[in-house]
């Protein structure tokens, strides 16, 4: 169902507010890059500080500038069940192809927590929804055995595994098969995870590299392991770079480098450093995307 280069979407801020022109521009060169789908309000975007109205409006506004041309998978994850279902029913209201729910973070909730939790919004909605497992941000770990329970329910597709642990995506195709859509969560991980069977990679770097990620993805898909080796190694300061400090302060950086938008964040996420400013900028010349 989906496949290849996902963009983890920024949220563009000016003064203090979504800068919605700057949001529809970034997508509309997004896919004009090749990017392969797109997933606004995660965590690159910054869902944990967006009202509510704010991210039902990044949602719809991603979707109209998409214009049904790649999938929208939108971010739906909250750590109350019921917030998280009022925000999957406007992800289905609103036409998203599909949702992205993290792991409930801090509550830490059992492996059965989080069965009733994803069950839950499986009854909510005839929706695809993709489970977020990273447990760098959620502190709980979602089991293969959990997930394999999940899969058997009717919108419950895949996952977005950002725990770089490279036994997970031969676990979870042994236990769910090759139908189970899974995604790495992690840029620096992209590689293994194809060639372990993954179908593609939710991307952090991809909001400042659209055509290197989707060319990486596209060789992956057609076998051509040695060639997104070397795009792999093009990118792999940058994937480093871009989590110095707090994503997404350095990717938001980056995107101000290349004029696509503010380098604003809402606290109690803050400017990045001098020294990171100048990781970033070293990166991004490695990768060839900025001018030395």
């Amino acid at each position: 169902m989906y496949s290849g280069s996902y963009t983890a979407l920024i949220t563009p801020f000016a003064n203090g507010a979504v800068d919605e022109k700057a949001l529809q521009e970034l997508v509309e060169w997004q896919i004009s890059e090749g990017t392969h789908g797109l997933v606004p309000t995660g965590t690159t975007g910054e869902s944990p500080t967006l009202t509510h109205a704010e991210h039902r409006r990044v949602v719809d506004l991603c979707i109209e500038a998409a214009g049904g041309r790649v999938p929208v998978i939108a971010g739906a994850g909250s750590n109350s069940t019921a917030e998280a279902v009022e925000l999957l029913l406007h992800a289905k209201a609103s036409g998203a192809d599909g949702a992205l729910v993290v792991c409930p973070y801090y509550n830490k909730p059992t492996q059965e927590g989080l069965y009733q939790h994803y069950k839950a919004l499986n009854d909510t909605a005839d929706i695809p929804i993709i489970i977020y497992n990273i447990p760098g941000r959620s502190v709980v770990n979602m089991s293969v055995e959990t997930m394999a329970r999940l899969f058997k329910l009717p919108n419950i597709v895949g996952v977005k595994d950002a725990t770089a642990d490279l036994a997970r995506p031969s676990q979870q195709r042994h236990a769910m098969g090759p139908e189970f859509i899974q995604f790495s969560g992690e840029d620096v991980t992209a590689l293994a995870y194809r060639a372990h069977g993954g179908h593609g990679c939710i991307s952090v770097t991809s909001n400042i590299a659209p055509a290197l990620c989707a060319e990486f993805q596209n060789h992956c898909s057609a076998g051509e392991y040695g060639r997104a080796l070397e795009i792999q190694d093009l990118l792999m300061p940058l994937h480093d770079a871009l989590f110095v400090e707090a994503s997404p302060g350095p990717v938001k950086y980056a995107a101000e480098l290349l004029g696509k938008c503010s380098a604003m964040t809402r606290l109690p996420l803050v400017p990045v450093s001098e020294t990171t400013k100048t990781v970033v900028r070293d990166a991004m010349i490695h990768a060839r995307i900025l001018n030395g």
